[in-house]
């Protein structure tokens, strides 16, 4: 199966198969803990850094771990062990299960949902969090590029047709998938996503279309794929440009015949599920060039809805940014924090390159860090100009810092741009950890980056 990359907390009620799962990641090369208890497990997930949980616990305990870790740890992919019919494993995929799998598979089987579920994680590793707000679904703005999708969607959705969701990262894909269902007929049935680009060929074809027993090693039961959990909903196939041929292959028959087969099955099963697709890469041009097929283009692009940047809405980006806030602030309590018309003039002057979730991110930033009930320009002001912790990032705040710490030296002490830039992303560091008052979860958030990140840099600098 390969090298795993991540780490993986099995919360298991059974020490001997908790035991066996770990022994089975670390042959792997994957690093893995087993936990018996819930508030055990809940201690080390603040503690450690997980791409993937684990849940084996029975009754509520298992119920109320899977709960608080989508809650505090949504960048923790969750395998969920369960007694549960396919059409309560298709309630607990869309309430945020990874996978779900019997409560008595066995280690292999465990593994192999474990594999998955750790790719998918490293697909996203640092990738902000997705637009959808903390539950919000509605889809925010008053431009005339909206009201476009706006209308589109609202004509689209009553239908069955195939939609193709087009646009850059962070325009907020997914929003409009999750819109569509909502206002369809199928609104009441799963709603089913799939990350096409987080899987290599074999595990993303047992996602999709599930597996028989004794189809591979490990699969020790059958288990039902995306396309059946989705019966009657919605499958969103997210980032469908980053599938092989291969697969290409196979997925046009889905939409073209809406029949498959599980891995290892002979059994035809049809599929009564509405398919909404979205992707970043231009399709038309890897059509020419024969990277993606022509047929299954046109299969997909029945409905296509463009999705604007944000510099070509620049109208919305108050009215977003004042609900961010605004959720934000009630999120923490602080239901009369706002952001001032100047903070939210300086916010409209900004480019953001990364479009409505990279605004998103900053704005939950400034109300983080936000010590009265205003958020004025000068904070926006102040917040952009230390957007350079990271070497990965602009140098105007790096260059600041650097001219404020060499006025103390002499004019030939001016240190290697390595060593001022290792300077400041220390202080970063450590500034962010005294305004999350040490939850290093909030101090991910706040600088913008996965608690995997944030956890590497800690150690890097010794300040774990």
């Amino acid at each position: 199966m390969g090298t795993l990359a991540g780490s993986v907390l099995v919360a298991h009620h059974r020490a001997q198969v908790g035991a066996a799962v770990v022994e089975a990641i670390a042959r792997e090369g994957g690093d893995a803990a087993h936990i018996g208890t819930r508030s055990d497990a809940e201690r080390e997930l603040g503690a450690k850094a997980y791409g993937v949980l684990v849940v084996g616990l029975p009754g509520e305990d298992g119920s109320a771990l899977f709960n608080s870790t989508r809650d505090l740890f949504p960048d923790v992919n969750i395998v969920l062990l369960a007694e549960q019919s396919i059409p309560e494993s298709a309630q607990s995929v869309d309430a945020g299960a990874w996978d779900v799998l019997d409560i008595n598979a066995d280690p292999e089987e465990i593994l192999h949902a474990a594999t998955k579920a750790l790719m998918g994680a490293a697909s996203r590793l640092e990738e902000p969090p997705p637009v959808e707000l903390r539950g919000k679904r509605n889809i925010i703005g008053e431009s005339a590029a909206m009201q476009q999708v706006h209308d589109l969607v609202t004509r689209a959705a009553p239908g069955n047709a195939t939609a193709l969701i087009r646009g850059e990262s962070g325009t907020g894909k997914e929003l409009v998938a999750r819109a569509m269902h909502e206002q369809s007929p199928r609104r009441g049935k799963p709603f089913v996503k799939v990350h096409c680009a987080a899987l290599p060929d074999t595990l993303l074809e047992s996602e999709l279309f599930g597996y028989e027993k004794g189809a591979f090693t490990g699969a020790a039961s059958r288990k039902p794929g995306r396309v059946e959990l989705a019966e009657g909903g919605t499958l969103f196939l997210d980032e469908i440009g980053d599938i092989t041929l291969a697969i290409q292959v196979k997925l046009l028959r889905l939409l073209q015949d809406k029949q498959y087969e599980r891995l290892g099955g002979t059994e035809t099963l049809d599929a009564n599920v509405r398919f909404v697709a979205a992707t970043h890469r231009d399709l038309d041009s890897m059509t020419k060039s024969g990277d993606f097929r022509e047929d299954l283009f046109y299969r997909l692009n029945v409905v296509t809805i463009w999705l604007p940047p944000l510099r070509a809405r620049r109208d919305d980006i108050e009215i977003l940014a004042a609900h961010f806030c605004r959720a934000f602030a009630e999120a923490d309590g602080r239901p009369d924090l706002h952001l001032t018309s100047d903070a939210l003039a300086a916010l409209r002057g900004q480019r953001w390159p990364g479009n409505v979730r990279q605004l998103q991110n900053f704005v939950e930033k400034l109300v983080v860090l936000a010590e009265g009930d205003s958020i004025t320009a000068a904070h926006v002001k102040a917040e952009l100009s230390e957007r350079a912790p990271f070497a990965t990032q602009a140098t105007g705040a790096v260059a600041a810092s650097t001219a404020a710490t060499t006025t103390s030296r002499g004019p030939n002490d001016v240190l290697p741009l390595s060593e001022e830039l290792r300077k400041a992303e220390r202080r970063a560091l450590r500034r962010a950890l005294d305004v999350a008052k040490g939850n290093r979860s909030l101090a991910a958030r706040i600088l913008g980056v996965s608690r995997g990140t944030l956890y590497n840099k800690l150690d890097e600098h010794g300040l774990t």
